[in-house]
């Protein structure tokens, strides 16, 4: 994380000093099986003390591409990892203060290839019904910014990006 203060001219011509915090981009893996279920983690949260539900998900590396990063993290996570990869979509979610992008892909072919190695991340792993989320939502068991862009995607069906990428 780095703190900068920019100069800046505003829309009514004043120019004054602007704080933004510079962080690095996140990617996030929405992994879907054949019974249109998403793969989720339930997880705690210490900055705000929380448990909810989660995609597989973690910073870009240096030298790291955002898909790269999605597939390994999935890896990490859950012990699964990705065929090809699809950019759902970018999101920019403080763009008024930071410059981070979310990055999220979907997968439609992640088969497990052992135990998960990061043993922090979550308490369990579940295969959830895409048509549970909406309720998941509403009861506050989804908060996380980047997990609920993610599901809202798959929710509306959006169209892949081409080409797809493979991890």
């Amino acid at each position: 994380m780095r703190l900068r203060s920019l100069d800046v001219e505003r829309p009514d011509g004043t120019r004054g000093d602007y704080h933004v915090v510079r962080l690095r981009d996140l990617a996030v893996t929405a992994a879907v099986d054949d019974r249109r279920r998403v793969l989720m983690m339930w997880r705690h949260r210490f900055v705000t003390d929380t448990w909810g539900w989660e995609l597989p998900m973690g910073l870009v590396e240096d030298g790291e591409g955002p898909a790269e990063a999605a597939a390994r993290e999935l890896e990490e996570e859950t012990g699964r990892r990705p065929g090809a990869l699809r950019e759902l979509l970018c999101a920019e979610p403080a763009a008024g203060i930071t410059d981070t992008r979310h990055f999220v892909f979907r997968t439609d072919d992640a088969r497990r290839v052992g135990e998960p190695t990061e043993q922090n991340e979550s308490d369990r792993l579940e295969w959830i019904p895409l048509t549970d989320i909406p309720g998941m939502i509403a009861r506050r068991e989804i908060v996380s910014s980047a997990t609920l862009v993610g599901v809202m995607a798959l929710l509306l069906e959006l169209p892949p990006k081409e080409p797809d990428v493979r991890a």
